[in-house]
């Protein structure tokens, strides 16, 4: 390296990946890294991420102070999507008029032209399989099911399975697998696919058969290979952290863009040693190029049978995706060409720390960082601490008992980092649930029933929630828009009236709301327009219960009441 300042080194193209089992250290390294090798002034810092959760996260590490590992300020960082980007370098690229804003092939157009053609082309034999599972229904529901769980899988295969499309588009019917550098024909049963993907492109015609992302992507790919100078609209730097597994598609992209940008890759990994052999049919999967080395003791072509003696029983289990994605990033990475930038600041681009073993939940990362199998002998294993409380499985009936079982743990933990003078705040803490939209309601009623003034309150956010679950008036025209499969529960159309653009559009107002409760309750409505509807849900024909008795009852009683409503 010369000795120019490092404050003021050019951002050199080229793709760079950091492995660590911390995301706090690729933090800190990568903090270190963009205030050694700043942008421009007023020049946006792309950084992809894989929630909103996580974009939150780093740029408030990013905003402490020099001193703590930040850089002082979080400015001018643009957080993005790795989808969101691709399609954004795919137009700066290929320009807009190449790939469109709209394509024939976006999932939710895909759904209506296959529920025309399906239906066209159901007597061709090739369809047989889709045939025999409409059967003679006439019920078009089925139709749009079958539309919507075949749009969604070539939705995925634009992705995930670019090759197989383009074999099916030239009248290959088979299954190309890149790992194992073999083809396969296509089994009878799913030759079907093959068909109706030919189908697709000749019903978009010959002008629009190229806007799927597998071809826009291929393009994409091909020119950047032919450009001489970077596009003006493409960023100088482009940032993905802690994204756990990328497509080969989206790697592709990004080590295309390398050319012309600085892509940093931020990995966590796991495990120090290489491990990404060590799955079912490991021997027909031996990578050509290994970033990391392999554990020592470990055999250089170990039996498949002896593979449970060597490798970390959880790693193995649960950790399918990493190793997919780890070898996948071996097969792009040329780590010796940028260790020596890294070595010049003192850092290395392989951050794998201890855990140590003091609790349970260190034990099991140090053994899933060493690679460490389960000791066969029970005498072999560490003993059980009755005060190790770091690694708990608690058992709940639904999800409103695990949020409250979450807030109950949560203020015991602070309150015992309190006692113990560790420092510990509700930013430091964040909570993965498999489905936001399950737990968000849970979420709200759990932590939000304690006002902020009372020493049990925890603030919080709900990150990743789709507007759809969130807004009032869009989950009211949801459930408008649903109302021919609704049951026309009472709590249902209350929740409606509680929209304040509904009030106003049928004037009720806020004053009217408690009488109107007690109207329906008094009347005895529950559910169903009326014994028909019910009927139509395949449910008895019993007007009880229902709007229709209700309103009757409620119209005798003004007939012959007297006074004033109640």
């Amino acid at each position: 390296m010369s000795s120019t300042p490092l404050s003021t080194l050019p951002i050199e193209p080229g793709l760079m990946v950091l492995h660590g089992n911390r995301l706090e250290d690729l933090r800190d390294l990568l903090a270190a890294w963009l205030a050694r090798a700043p942008l421009r002034p007023l020049e946006n810092e792309l950084m992809l991420v894989q929630s909103n959760g996580i974009a939150q996260w780093l740029k408030l590490a990013l905003a402490r102070s020099p001193a703590a590992g930040g850089l002082g300020i979080s400015a001018a960082i643009d957080v993005q999507l790795p989808g969101r980007f691709l399609w954004t370098a795919y137009r700066a690229v290929l320009g807009n008029e190449a790939v469109s804003v709209t394509s024939p092939f976006d999932k939710s157009r895909l759904v209506w032209r296959l529920l025309r053609l399906i239906p066209q082309h159901l007597h061709d034999e090739a369809l047989a399989p889709l045939r025999d599972f409409l059967g003679d229904d006439p019920d078009w529901r089925k139709h749009y099911q079958l539309a919507m769980r075949v749009a969604d899988l070539f939705d995925q295969y634009q992705v995930y399975r670019a090759d197989w499309l383009d074999d099916w588009e030239h009248g290959r019917d088979e299954l190309r697998d890149t790992l194992r550098n073999r083809r396969s024909p296509l089994p009878a049963g799913q030759r079907w696919q093959a068909y109706l993907w030919r189908l697709l492109l000749e019903d978009v015609g010959p002008d629009q058969r190229d806007n799927h992302r597998a071809a826009v992507h291929r393009a994409f790919v091909e020119r950047l290979a032919t450009l001489p100078a970077r596009p003006p609209a493409l960023p100088r730097r482009v940032v993905v952290f802690g994204i756990s597994s990328l497509p080969q598609q989206t790697l592709e992209a990004l080590t295309a863009l390398a050319r012309f940008s600085q892509v940093l890759l931020v990995v966590a990994n796991p495990c120090r040693h290489y491990w990404a052999d060590i799955i079912e049919e490991r021997e027909l999967l031996k990578a050509s190029q290994r970033r990391h080395a392999g554990k020592p003791g470990l055999p250089a072509e170990p039996r498949y049978e002896d593979l449970h003696l060597h490798a970390n029983p959880l790693l193995a289990a649960w950790g399918k995706q990493g190793r997919d994605y780890i070898r996948l990033l071996d097969a792009f990475d040329q780590p010796d060409r940028y260790r020596p930038q890294f070595a010049a600041i003192g850092r290395s681009i392989d951050l794998f720390e201890d855990a140590g073993s003091d609790t349970l939940l260190h034990q099991m990362q140090q053994a899933i960082l060493d690679l460490e199998p389960l000791p066969a002998d029970p005498a072999q294993r560490k003993a059980w601490r009755d005060d190790d409380h770091s690694l708990r499985f608690h058992v709940a009936h639904n999800p409103q008992r695990e949020v409250e079982i979450l807030h109950d743990q949560l203020l015991a933990m602070f309150e015992q980092a309190a006692r113990d003078g560790r420092p510990l705040a509700p930013r430091d803490v964040i909570v993965m649930v498999p489905d936001i939209q399950t737990y968000g309601p849970h979420i709200q009623a759990v932590f939000g029933r304690v006002p902020p003034g009372d020493p049990r309150h925890l603030p919080c956010s709900v990150a990743d929630q789709p507007a759809r679950g969130r807004i009032p008036l869009i989950v009211a025209l949801e459930y408008l828009l649903a109302l021919p499969d609704a049951r026309f529960a009472v709590s249902d159309v209350l929740d409606l009236l509680d929209v304040p653009a509904l009030r106003k559009r049928f004037g009720f107002d806020d004053a009217g709301q408690p009488l109107l409760r007690r109207w329906i309750e008094g009347a005895g409505i529950r559910w169903g327009l009326d014994g028909a509807q019910k009927n139509s849900l395949q449910l008895p024909t019993l007007e009880q219960n229902s709007w229709r008795l209700g309103l009757r009852r409620m119209l005798l009683d003004y007939d012959v009441a007297s006074g004033e409503a109640l």
